[in-house]
């Protein structure tokens, strides 16, 4: 895909600080591993979401093969723009050949510092990067001097340690090597279901001079207004909210029948995958569907059969 737009690279690429100096509060849809690919972002921008990132991508893998490039990252000509791509990365010349080679297609580029998983941690990426301060700076401020682009933003994203000094510590090293937003989920590597941190990232914005996201259990857009109240982000990233209802952000208590429509249409047209386009409805019509309907729509196991259940029960 990447090879399609070549033509077109420039036209068509937008600042995201505009985005953070427009006065509103930045609506995201985060990195989500399968989910925030095209087609879900083409959907969520149509309902009020100002900022899409990609699912996480391995930089190590996406310079070194072209296989990798094409099937971890497609766009297109018009739309899907401002978008970041989220690399885990663990090496600032590796970070600094993924970011040129991204650059004429996606806006910016953020560093994944946060992702708990064991294989992350283990390979050395994710969250275990907000133990490596200078690391995370070096890698910032190598992008930031071999990206010649200045509207291209370098941004991270990050947990909390349990003691939050090492937290400002890090954020403070990454905004003097020239990051240009940090988004914070407020909780530790340890932590999964445990509330979130809400008054840390306040702490945070507070301590800083560049823009800051929160993100963590946010799942309705009066989630999202009490946590820019709570916080004072400049930001609100969302995942499993926008997977429910990917029109939350338009301020949809849950997912409305166009919106599905407007799923079907869009995934259709993108051909995408049928596992990708059957698990987004499921997640989507949760909260609509009954326990019986759920039975019934949660197995079927085709495209056809997936369009037929939904004319026959909803009309769409």
């Amino acid at each position: 895909m990447i090879g399609d737009i070549r033509e077109t690279k420039e036209c068509q690429l937008k600042d995201p600080m505009d985005l953070f100096h427009s006065g509103q509060v930045v609506k995201i849809c985060a990195p989500m591993v399968r989910y925030s690919k095209l087609a879900f972002r083409t959907l969520v921008r149509k309902y009020s979401c100002d900022l899409c990132y990609t699912p996480m991508i391995v930089a190590a893998d996406f310079v070194r093969s072209a296989k990798a490039r094409d099937s971890e990252f497609t766009t297109n000509k018009v739309g899907d723009h401002p978008l970041i791509v989220q690399f885990a990365a663990k090496e600032a010349q590796v970070l600094c050949d993924a970011a040129r080679i991204i650059c004429p297609f996606a806006d910016g580029i953020d560093l994944n510092c946060g992702c708990p998983q064991r294989w992350a941690i283990s390979e050395g990426y994710g969250a275990c990067l907000i133990n490596k301060p200078e690391l995370v700076k070096d890698m910032v401020r190598h992008v930031r001097s071999q990206i010649n682009n200045p509207k291209f933003s370098v941004s991270i994203k990050i947990r909390i340690h349990e003691d939050l000094k090492r937290t400002v510590d890090l954020c403070q090293k990454a905004e003097a090597a020239g990051v240009s937003w940090i988004t914070v989920h407020g909780r530790s590597i340890e932590e999964r279901h445990q509330p979130v941190h809400y008054d840390a990232i306040k702490i945070i914005k507070q301590s800083m001079s560049i823009p800051i996201v929160a993100n963590g259990d946010i799942k309705t857009l009066k989630d999202a207004e009490n946590v820019h109240h709570l916080t004072e982000a400049d930001g609100i990233m969302v995942a499993r909210g926008l997977l429910a209802n990917p029109a939350m952000f338009a301020g949809y208590e849950e997912t409305p029948f166009q919106c599905i429509q407007d799923w079907v249409d869009i995934a259709l047209e993108h051909g995408t995958p049928f596992t990708c386009f059957h698990h987004h409805l499921m997640y989507m019509m949760e909260r609509i569907t009954s326990k019986q309907e759920k039975k019934v729509f949660n197995v079927l196991s085709s495209t056809s059969a997936v369009l037929d259940y939904l004319n026959d029960h909803y009309g769409v």
